[in-house]
């Protein structure tokens, strides 16, 4: 599932073509990619066209465009493959292609915006925007913490909330009531970046330690952010269809059986909530 810096890479491609510009026309050739948007096609394409995006915002795996006029965005949750993709106007449909939005931008001229999903589990939809603190979220993002490179992360607050959990510690990094944005590769990079067992119970980190969990968590995602986010197959792509190369960068996940390269010990792959943990025993020590 696309994580944190592979949403970001989107939301920062879309936003010079979509902001400022108006919805021409809507086609939705699939209502699988509607799921979100319970009141059906017509509706979702009767409340976007003639209607002109002002922003482009994420928090965690959710990016969305806040409409014109009203107090509504169209939000996007990218699922396990759903891809957004700037196209010419007349471009041929894309494989797995499930809606299309034609744009026109007073600087670029007409585009398409096309939303691809091999697996239907993405969905698109209008949704109303509500107040959180100090910036406005769709209904369907307020149970999302915010991500560790959000402004106004209150990073005491996270050390409050690893303190009054028993639970392993990744467990608690991929839960989006806590913090978002961190799926399992980078939970085990941040990890192991922070030589952090990912069993260790995360009430019995100290508080230094939980600063550099928090600080390395950082450190990788803008990693991440700077090499387009992680791509292992075609499906994890920017707007433009390029993947990015963060997988040439990785120390820990996917890399179980070889040398760990901090200290030489070999990495470990276990299996962990019907995926992978990935992490180095020797440096990694469960304490």
């Amino acid at each position: 599932m696309p994580e944190l810096p592979e949403v970001e890479v989107v939301r920062a491609g879309l936003a010079p073509a979509v902001v400022g510009a108006t919805v021409t026309a809507v086609s939705v050739f699939d209502d699988r990619a509607l799921t979100r948007h319970a009141a059906g096609a017509a509706d979702f394409v009767e409340r976007l066209e003639g209607r002109a995006f002002t922003g482009a915002s994420r928090r965690g795996k959710f990016l969305w465009l806040p409409v014109a006029g009203d107090a509504s965005a169209l939000i996007a949750h990218l699922g396990m493959s759903g891809q957004m993709l700037l196209r010419a106007p007349d471009a041929p449909a894309e494989r797995h292609e499930r809606i299309r939005l034609g744009i026109e931008h007073p600087v670029h001229g007409e585009l398409a915006v096309v939303f691809a999903d091999q697996r239907t589990f993405g969905s698109l939809a209008v949704d109303a925007l509500v107040d959180d603190g100090p910036s406005r979220v769709p209904t369907q993002v307020m149970h999302i913490a915010r991500d560790p490179l959000d402004p106004f992360f209150d990073d005491e607050g996270f050390r409050r909330a690893l303190a009054r959990r028993s639970s392993a510690v990744k467990r608690v990094l991929l839960d989006q009531g806590v913090v978002s944005g961190i799926g399992n590769i980078y939970a085990d990079e941040s990890l192991w970046a922070a030589r952090i067992h990912p069993e260790t119970s995360a009430d019995r980190l100290s508080t230094p330690a939980v600063r550099r969990l928090l600080a390395e968590v950082r450190t990788v995602l803008q990693k991440a952010l700077a090499e387009g986010g992680t791509s292992f197959d075609a499906q994890y792509v920017n707007v433009n269809g390029q993947a990015g190369y963060f997988a040439h960068s990785l120390n820990a996940y996917g890399r179980g059986g070889k040398l760990c390269p901090r200290c030489g010990g070999e990495i470990r792959r276990v299996s962990f909530m019907n995926r992978s943990s990935h992490f180095c025993p020797r440096c990694q020590r469960r304490r």
